[in-house]
């Protein structure tokens, strides 16, 4: 029954994105792979969003390469950005481009792999709203996150109800919204907040966009399964995480969480995050996209035009020294090793994406990372040469 349902989320990516594509494309020669002989282990870390997808890949690699192993810390994803400038990790992941500030403290050339893409949902716990649906605006998240709406039988959210029993549950809820937000630097908290700062001049001025930011009210957690698990706990709080983390039953303690369904950009409809509504949000800014090598601190796809594009949503990244050399330990065939691991992420490891919630990589995007990893070298010499 399951791989019926994977197969059926398969065939669904193919019509809906018919340039997405779920493993390498036709005319590519993948780097040389891992000789049965080799043996190396690889530290990476950051991002929190892409734990789920990365954690796959490490299973699902080393059960292909099994002297190939990968250590991946989910510790945020400005965690991540200071180890990958210190040169301690293999490489680092990260839903914020790198910015001039961190740009100036990295290794000259770094590479910008986007590896996944995913959504951003609204999880909140209210005893007498058991479903999804719960409708909310840019302007009232960001109010709410403010602290100018405080409860939840506030008109602004009550108004904007179409089902008749969430709205009469929130006119009888009397208690005060609970907020939770990430306590750590944090890509989530980069994208949403972005959102945020495009929706709301007032968030803009006040607070504004980056990966910490001077929260006005509520309480912390570290990384989204932290918020999932402080929201799973608090009734009648409010958090943002990674659609997966609020969808997945072994990440929001075996339960799945409630989330809003949120505005879109063209304030036409009210929009589900799902694996459709995420792909419609990226679409538009494939074409405009920097090479590896180039300055991605302006990407975002959130808050995209269009009907059915769910507006909070984000690339993630793996953070790559193209130089691998200036790594502590690194010899060349655990370079190549890595260059062969890095391709296999980008394209046969997408096949895992769908299950996970996170959204193919389209071939665009994937050639533009493949061209990206070409350029790694060890002592100067290229590793890979991209067809």
């Amino acid at each position: 029954m399951t791989n019926k349902i994977f197969l059926g989320l398969a065939l669904m990516l193919v019509l809906i994105m018919p340039t997405t594509a779920l493993s390498a494309h036709a005319d590519s020669t993948p780097p040389p792979a891992p000789g049965d002989g080799d043996k190396f282990n690889y530290n990476a870390g950051g991002s929190t969003f892409a734990y789920p997808i990365v954690d796959k890949w490490r299973v699902q690699y080393h059960a292909l390469y099994p002297g190939i192993t990968l250590n991946y810390q989910p510790i945020g994803s400005g965690a991540g950005i200071k180890l990958y400038t210190t040169k301690k990790v293999s490489f680092a992941g990260t839903d914020a481009p790198l910015q001039a500030s961190d740009i100036k403290k990295a290794p000259k050339g770094t590479l910008t792999i986007p590896e996944s893409m995913g959504s951003i949902v609204l999880t909140y716990n209210l005893p007498s709203i058991q479903k999804n649906g719960l409708l909310l605006t840019g302007d009232v998240i960001a109010k709410i996150f403010l602290g100018q709406i405080i409860y939840w039988h506030d008109p602004a959210i009550v108004n904007l109800q179409t089902d008749p029993t969430i709205a009469k549950a929130l006119e009888a809820d009397r208690n005060k919204i609970i907020l939770v937000h990430r306590s750590d630097g944090s890509g989530t908290t980069f994208a949403f907040t972005g959102y945020l700062s495009q929706v709301s001049s007032d968030w803009n001025a006040k607070v504004g966009h980056s990966t910490s930011v001077p929260w006005p009210a509520g309480t912390g957690g570290s990384g989204n399964a932290g918020v999932a698990a402080i929201v799973k706990k608090v009734p009648e709080s409010i958090g943002y995480v990674e659609l997966a983390y609020a969808k997945n039953n072994k990440l929001a303690s075996k339960i799945p969480m409630t989330y809003a369904y949120v505005q879109n950009h063209d304030k036409t409809a009210f929009l589900d995050a799902n694996l459709t509504t995420t792909a419609a949000a990226a679409s538009g800014a494939i074409s405009t996209l920097p090479a590896a090598d180039g300055v991605w601190s302006n990407v975002s796809i959130n808050n995209a035009p269009g009907p059915n594009a769910y507006p909070i949503t984000t690339f993630t990244y793996l953070l790559v020294n193209p130089n691998l050399e200036q790594l502590k330990g690194m010899t060349q065939q655990q370079a190549q090793d890595l260059v062969h691991m890095l391709y296999w992420f980008v394209t046969d490891g997408q096949t895992y994406a769908p299950k996970l919630l996170y959204v193919p990589l389209p071939s665009e995007v994937q050639q533009l990372d493949e061209k990206g990893i070409s350029e790694i070298k060890f002592n100067g010499k290229q590793l890979w040469s991209y067809p």
